[in-house]
Order: structure tokens, then C-alpha cells, then sequence
């Protein structure tokens, strides 16, 4: 561990304390004042150093933050509030000094202390404010933003712990909570004197102003303070700092004095632990009624706090004047999660602002636009009218008058069909009549966008077809996209050297340029580079997979990866049981033709997913088998990795040959793990789902090995899918199928994996995943040929990093720009 007598800190004031380091060329002054003023240290271990490197990175933003927040209040560009329940950063460190070019300063000033910068980004922890990709597509649109000079605000929940930190015991996953901010966020700034409150419970009643109009209130109500946790998002050299404001949840009081004087100890904090459990934990495990209530509490809490800190802003430039609101500011609402902030604007203009209906609600749907991310009608929020009329009682009275307003608008057109209002409505009838959030999203916005050519059709022509037909002119398409900031800059900068060598730098603000890589591809000295700098990013991806799993991967192995949520429709499943084929043909001897591989799985299921953990279990079992089998291992080695996340995928996309985008089609919404592996270099093994397509269409069939059933043919042989006809016809699946049924990868737990087969053999699996199988099989002997002539191969991964351009959030963020954010 580096340790180092601090010297004194620079000149100091006549307060004693020390002045404000200079941007940049103090950072080596920076690091020194923190360790002794900030972090009280004589001695310094790699984690203060993080932490004093971190403070003195932010001081470095800090005049161009402030510089930025005043740009955009006095600016005439419209203002951005991105809504999103998940963030999912990474670490801050290395993006922030990429962004600034002060990277080798950082380096020049560890010098004195022995630890490299890599020692020291690997200190700080993941921010474990987003579970997937949601999450990180909300991060890569915010430093697109800031990239882009545009001025953007992302709004989010300061999570206590994240989703959870995944270990496996004995094959199965254990979740322990995610203490991300056990050490402290050294990158946040808390705002306490712009704390908000928010209500919960109590009841409405009416009254009549002295004009005689009347109004309603919202009374006896328990408020919960939302206070802001600023964050800088640098955009990239350009100067512009723009907000990620985390709202944490904290009580009115801290506890009841009176109570606790009486010796009702528990009691007295129980408000205080109510209210902090709102911001406790990201995605509660809503198995549970209170569950349930608390993810509704979230999703208000953000809602409701991000709108009052917006109407605040607008109104300390504006004054009460709301009439050209929706001019200057646009609500995107990443997912359904934040559908409530609907009704929660509507209230905050009726019932605080005092403004009419009418008025009101054409500010509304002239700011709102909602961003769908899902074709699982299962993931399409509802919630309980009992559970909403409780906690949020004027909320729900406002739902019920924009879908009377609505269904009346709705009516004119399908005079009569009473079937058709009812499927249209908000408010879904029954035993217990439940709210539609996604409805009430796409009644409210101006803008209806999809994720993915794909997903947008099949939501015009599938889920929301009904409201296509009322509104057309709503619905439109951004394909998702990452950054290449975090994604090829700082994640390889090894690639992204060799092309500066061979392009200059202007790519790096401009990816479409990566389409002159092209140009070089019958250059046998810049094929060769572009193979030795895979070749030690294996390197970098085996140590982890060393470290992290016990497994020894050989570089000279095609590497093989499927990392994201453990999910049926992603097929993780479809993987394993190739591999157990794999398996089973170097058992019997038959190698011939056959390219060793080393498979890479990783990601967590959701506590509550009971097949989901059970395919975890079986990618264990089948691991433990493949590597303690000296037969096996020359040919094929496999491993799951625990605790997948931000950091991770930032080794294991430069470092990876194959990946795969398997997911059953139609189901997939865009995916942007499979743009993060082609940008590094990777070919797709995929089938015709979310942005894969415009991957194909993008690197061309000669550089993606396509499989398996489109959506279209998915959702006709649905009705009369027959698994056991394609399991007879396919020697290979069927022999899989009875090895995993006879018991050889749960010789100590018998017929653990029977739920997995009978999945697998159900007409009723909509995942069909024995209908793709053999065309799976085959996509995976197409590979292995390829890769076998190394030449080829590093030939169409440069084709891949070449036609990536196309998916840069840089390039995504430009569409919501000039199509959605510039007017409504």
C-alpha cells in the first residue's frame, strides 16, 4: 500500500485556510490540500488518494459548473429534465479526467505517492443507482448532452444501496446489499436550502377563492423532504458541466422528542425511518404489498420533487407567467417508471399555481414526452386505484379527469364502440380496477418514441396500435446508442490509439469518421496492430475472469460472452445448453473442425425470479463439469461471473471476440450491450431483434452470423408451437436435453433442473427456444470457421468498429434534439 508524509499544502490566507488551487496545472497542489485540510491525513492510503484525486478532479469543474447553470438561465435553449428512476454511472473518475485532457496530469501528480491512476480508479466504487440497461443508457445520453452543449438536467433517486451485490455460493445466487456509498460520493454536491417537499396519504377537499373559482386542496397530508445531491456530467472538452440532481428522502423532523422523552424509543424515529426508506434501496422486490407501495413511493418521490425543482427554476426567471413553459423546458420520461409525474405537473398548476384546467393540461402535453422501453406487456406498470386513492389521493383524482377528457376525444372517433373505449382507458376495470402508466404516458405526451426500428413498428402495429390509430403523428423512432467517451476512449484506449495513429483525432468528436478504418483493411502492418491490441485485452479479460471466477481463460481461445440481465426472453439459456453440446462432442471424441472457446455468462436475476436463478444454477453446475475435466478444458472452458456491472463491461468489451445478442425476437427492445462490443471490435451472433437489425444492416451479413426466427414468424407458430417435433428432429438438442434430465450436472441435487427441461419441452414456452436451437448451432459452427483464419476475422472486426458510428448516443441524442426537444 503507498503511503506518503504529506509536504504543506500551498500559500494560505490570512483565515488560515488554503486558496483555490488553480484549474489544471495545480492538480499536484489539489491532491496534497486535500489529503491534509479535507481528509485530516498524515498517511495516505490508496482509498484517501482516490479520494483526494476525486475532490480535486471536481474542483477542476467546479467555475465551469457554475458557468454552465448560469449559461442556461439566461439562455433561450429549451431545457431538458430527463426523468429516469435509474443511472447507471460507472465510475466517475477516469470519464471526468478524459473529458477534461487532464489525464496525464492526474498521472504526473501520483508520481510522488507510488500508485498509478489505474490503482486508483479501481477504489472507487460503481454507482449503484441503475440495475441494467435502462440505467446505462440514461448515463450515456447524459454525457451525449453535455458532449453536445446541450443543457440538460437528469433527475434520479441518490440510492442508498444499490439493486444488490451478487455472489455465488455453491451455484446459486445470494444477494448482499450494494454499500456503493459505504466510503462516501466524492463527486456529489448536497443542496440542502433546495430541498423540496413532497406529499404522501392525507385527503382532497375544495374551496373557493375570493374570485369564486374553485380550487382543490390536498390536506393532512406526511410529507417527506426530497433533498438534492448534485453530480457533474462533463461534456467532453467543451466546457459545458451540465446536473445529475439525486433526490434523497429524509424526514420533516427527525423524530418525535416528546415520544421519545415518554421512553417510546422506536416509535419516536419510526416517521424518520418511513420516510428514508423511500431513497433505501433501487427496486424494492415488489413480490409484496409493501413492495409494491414502496416502488410507488419512489417513483412519486422523484416524480414530484424533479417537477417542483423545475417549476422553482422557471419561476425564479419567469415570475408565475406559464404561458410559454412548455417553450423552454421538455420532460422526457425515460420508461413508464416516471408516468406519475403526469398527473403530479397537473397538480402543482392546479392546485399551487392556480391555474385552469385547459391551461394546464396544454402545458403538459405540450412538455411531456415518453420514451418506451419494453414490448413485455408484463413490464408496462399498473397500479392498484385502491393503493393510489390512499397514498396519493388528489394524484388519482387527476388521472380520472384526463381519461374522461380523453375517452370523450377518443369517443369522436369510434362513435359507439364501447369495446374500444374500454380497451383504450386508463383506468383498467375489474376485481380490482388498476391504472395503465404507459397510457397514461402516451395520452400525455407530444412524443411517443421507440428504441429500436423494430420495437417502434411493433408497438405502432402491436402494443399501442389503438392509440397509433388516434394519434400517428406521436409515435416516431430513436435507436438507442452509447457513448464513446466511456465505451471506446476510456474503456480501450489502446484501440483508440492505434486509430488516432491512423485517422487523427477527430473521430473522437465525430465517430461516423470510423468508417475510414475501412480504407485499411487490406493493410497487413495495421491488421496485425489491430490483433495485438485484441490480443492484450484478452490478456486484461482473463485476469478478471481469473480473479473473479477461478477460471483460467487462454487468450489464444476465441472468447465468447453473453453479459447483461439474467432474463428468459435474453436466452441465456440457449447459450448453456450450446455449450453443453460443446461438451458433449469432445466427450465422445469429436473435435474435428472444432475452434476452442472460452464462454464468458454474467448478470443478475431479480430477487423474485425463480427461473431465472435456477439458469444461474445450471450455468454453474455445467461450468464446474467443463473445467475439471483435463478432456474438456484444451477445447472449451466456461464461467459465470458474479457481480456484473458498469466497471466490468468496461475489461470485457475490449477484450471480446464474440457476443451475444440472442435474445428471442420481438422481445428484445434495442439492446446496447450489442453496440458496446461492436464498437470494440466484436462480431454479433444474433437474431432479428431490437437495434441487432440495424447492426446487420450496418456491418452487412458478411460480419454478423444471423440465426433463428423473426418476430413476425415467432408470433405466427406461437399458436401451435410443437417443441417436442423440433427436440425429435435434432439429434444434438435432444442429447442435451436427457444429459441435463439424467442427473450428470446435479449429481447431489436430483431433478433440480426439471423445471429447465420441462421449460424447454412446454408448447406454451414463448421463448422457443428448442424452435432456434439448430439454427443457432449452425450460426455457432459459421463463427468458429471464421475465426479459425485470424486474417478474416480481425478483417470484419474492423468492419464492425468501422460501422459503429451509426450507433453513438452522440448520434442518438442529435435525433431527440432536432425531433423531439427543439419544439412541441
Amino acid at each position: 500500500m503507498a503511503t506518503k508524509r504529506l509536504k504543506a499544502a500551498g500559500p494560505e490566507t490570512d483565515t488560515g485556510r488554503p486558496q483555490p488551487c488553480e484549474p489544471c496545472d495545480a492538480l499536484p497542489a489539489c491532491l496534497e490540500r486535500q489529503l491534509r485540510y479535507n481528509l485530516c491525513r498524515e498517511e495516505s492510503r490508496h482509498q484517501d488518494l482516490f479520494h483526494a484525486l476525486a475532490h480535486g478532479v471536481k474542483e477542476q469543474l467546479l467555475d465551469s459548473w457554475r458557468e454552465t447553470r448560469k449559461r442556461d438561465a439566461a439562455g433561450q435553449q429549451r431545457q431538458v429534465a430527463y426523468l429516469s428512476l435509474e443511472f447507471l454511472m460507472g465510475r466517475t473518475l477516469g470519464n471526468a479526467l478524459l473529458s477534461l485532457g487532464i489525464s496525464d496530469d492526474a498521472r504526473k501528480a501520483l508520481l510522488p505517492y507510488s500508485v498509478t491512476l489505474e490503482d486508483l480508479e479501481s477504489e472507487e466504487h460503481d454507482a449503484g443507482l441503475g440495475n441494467g440497461g435502462l440505467g446505462r443508457l440514461a448515463a450515456c445520453f447524459l454525457d451525449s448532452c453535455a458532449s453536445m452543449d446541450i443543457a440538460a438536467t437528469g433527475y434520479g433517486i441518490r440510492y442508498e444501496y444499490g439493486m444488490f451485490a451478487q455472489k455465488i455460493v455453491d451455484g446459486y445466487q445470494i444477494e448482499r446489499p450494494d454499500r456503493w456509498l459505504k466510503e462516501g460520493n466524492p463527486w456529489e454536491v448536497r443542496l440542502h436550502g433546495q430541498a423540496v417537499m413532497v406529499p404522501f396519504f392525507g385527503h382532497t377537499q375544495s374551496y373557493v377563492d375570493r374570485d369564486g373559482r374553485r380550487h382543490m386542496q390536498w390536506v393532512g397530508t406526511q410529507d417527506v423532504v426530497a433533498v438534492p445531491h448534485d453530480m457533474p456530467v462533463p461534456g467532453y472538452r467543451n466546457g459545458r458541466i451540465n446536473t445529475l440532481r439525486l433526490w434523497k428522502a429524509e424526514a420533516t423532523d427527525d423524530f418525535d422528542l416528546e415520544e421519545f422523552n415518554q421512553g417510546d424509543y422506536a416509535e419516536a424515529v419510526a416517521r424518520k425511518n418511513l420516510a428514508e426508506q423511500i431513497t433505501m434501496v433501487l427496486y424494492p422486490n415488489d413480490a409484496s404489498e409493501n413492495g409494491k407501495e414502496l416502488r410507488l413511493r419512489q417513483q412519486y418521490f422523484l416524480s414530484s420533487a424533479s417537477l417542483q425543482d423545475l417549476l422553482r427554476r422557471h419561476c425564479a426567471r419567469f415570475g408565475d407567467n406559464f404561458a410559454d413553459f412548455h417553450r423552454h423546458n421538455v420532460i422526457q420520461l425515460n420508461d413508464t417508471h416516471p408516468a406519475i409525474a403526469v398527473p403530479e405537473l397537473m397538480r402543482l398548476l392546479l392546485d399551487v399555481y392556480c391555474l385552469e384546467w385547459d391551461e394546464a393540461w396544454h402545458i403538459t402535453s405540450h412538455t411531456m414526452a415518453y420514451t418506451n422501453h419494453t414490448l413485455l406487456p408484463e413490464a408496462l406498470e399498473c397500479w392498484s386505484v385502491r393503493m393510489l386513492g390512499h397514498m396519493l389521493p388528489r394524484v388519482l383524482e387527476i388521472i380520472y379527469e384526463i381519461n374522461a377528457r380523453y375517452l370523450d376525444e377518443a369517443a369522436h372517433h369510434w362513435p359507439g364502440d364501447g369495446e374500444m373505449l374500454a380497451r383504450m382507458s386508463i383506468i383498467e376495470e375489474g376485481a380490482e380496477p388498476r391504472v395503465r402508466m404507459a397510457y397514461l404516458a402516451i395520452v400525455a405526451s407530444f412524443s411517443v418514441n421507440g428504441v429500436a426500428a423494430l420495437h417502434t413498428e411493433l408497438l405502432r402495429r402491436g402494443l399501442f396500435k389503438d392509440f397509433h390509430a388516434l394519434w400517428p403523428h406521436k409515435f416516431n423512432n430513436k435507436t438507442n446508442g452509447v457513448t464513446p467517451r466511456r465505451w471506446l476512449m476510456n474503456a480501450n484506449p489502446r484501440l483508440s490509439a492505434l486509430i488516432d495513429r491512423r485517422l487523427g483525432s477527430a473521430w473522437r468528436e465525430d465517430l461516423s469518421r470510423l468508417e475510414s478504418l475501412n480504407a485499411f483493411t487490406s493493410d497487413s502492418d495495421f491488421i496485425h496492430a489491430w490483433r495485438e491490441v485484441k490480443s492484450v485485452n484478452k490478456e486484461a479479460l482473463a485476469a478478471l475472469v481469473e480473479r473473479e471466477c477461478h477460471v483460467q481463460f487462454d487468450t489464444a481461445m476465441m472468447f465468447d460472452v453473453q453479459v447483461k440481465r439474467i432474463h428468459e426472453y435474453k436466452r441465456q439459456l440457449l447459450n448453456i445448453l450450446h455449450v453443453i453440446h460443446l461438451y458433449q462432442r469432445i466427450l465422445s471424441g469429436d473435435t474435428h473442425g472444432m475452434v476452442p472457446r472460452c464462454v464468458l455468462i454474467g448478470g443478475k436475476a431479480a430477487p423474485g425470479y425463480a427461473m431465472a436463478k435456477l439458469i444461474i444454477k445450471l450455468a454453474g453446475n455445467v461450468a464446474h463439469m467443463v473445467n475439471s475435466d483435463p478432456h474438456v478444458t484444451p477445447w472449451l472452458r466456461f464461467a459465470f461471473l458474479p457481480n456484473y456491472n458498469v466497471s466490468a463491461m468496461e475489461v470485457i468489451a475490449p477484450g471480446t471476440d464474440l457476443s451475444e445478442q440472442i435474445s428471442t425476437a420481438g422481445k428484445e427492445a434495442s439492446g446496447t450491450g450489442n453496440m458496446k462490443f461492436m464498437m470494440n471490435g466484436a462480431l454479433t451472433i444474433g437474431t432479428l431483434d431490437g437495434a441487432n437489425i440495424e447492426i446487420l444492416e450496418a456491418v452487412g451479413p458478411d460480419n454478423f452470423f444471423l440465426f433463428g426466427l423473426n418476430a413476425d414468424e415467432v408470433a405466427a407458430l406461437k399458436p401451435h408451437y410443437r417443441p417436442d417435433e423440433y427436440i425429435r428432429h435434432s439429434v444434438a438438442l435432444e442429447g442435451v436435453i436427457e444429459l441435463i434430465r439424467s442427473g450428470h450436472f446435479s449429481l447431489q441435487e436430483p431433478g433440480i433442473f426439471d423445471p429447465i427441461v420441462s421449460a424447454i419441452e412446454s408448447p406454451w414456452d414463448q421463448w422457443m427456444t428448442a424452435a432456434d436451437f439448430e439454427s443457432y448451432l449452425s450460426a455457432q459452427h459459421q463463427a468458429a470457421a471464421l475465426y479459425a483464419n485470424k486474417d478474416a476475422w480481425t478483417l470484419c472486426s474492423i468492419r464492425n468498429t468501422a460501422a459503429s458510428g451509426r450507433f453513438s448516443s452522440d448520434a442518438t441524442i442529435a435525433r431527440y434534439r432536432d425531433e423531439i426537444w427543439t419544439g412541441a
